[in-house]
């Protein structure tokens, strides 16, 4: 039996300057091989991030294996994710309500087709 992998949203809004936003966009063009494999040894199997003006949506359908807690403290003792996400900084910001050092953070679904 193939098992369902799950699926998880996420949001987090850019900083409202368009150049700022094509920098990280183009950095999005091709992430570090580093960033990749930090992924993929996650358990995340398959990650898009859509943008509308200064907002950003993530989805992400991971296997079995992953956990937002191992993949913290994965990426916790990962200089090179450090130095990535120091960097994407620059351009995100914290959205209404979220506590500090909070970056993505998870939706909600409230509705399914299926």
């Amino acid at each position: 039996m193939i098992e369902k992998m799950k699926r998880y949203c996420l949001t987090l809004d850019l900083i409202n300057d368009p150049e700022l936003i094509r920098e990280y966009e183009r950095f999005h063009k091709k992430i570090w091989p580093e960033i990749y494999e930090s992924i993929k040894t996650a358990g995340i199997e398959e990650m898009q991030i859509y943008r509308f003006s200064n907002r950003l949506m993530m989805i992400m359908e991971v296997n079995e294996t992953f956990s937002f807690e191992q993949k913290a403290k994965m990426d916790a003792t990962n200089e090179r994710v450090q130095e990535w996400e120091k960097l994407m900084w620059k351009y995100q910001q914290a959205l209404p309500g979220a506590k500090p050092g909070e970056k993505w953070m998870l939706m909600t679904q409230i509705f399914d087709l299926e």
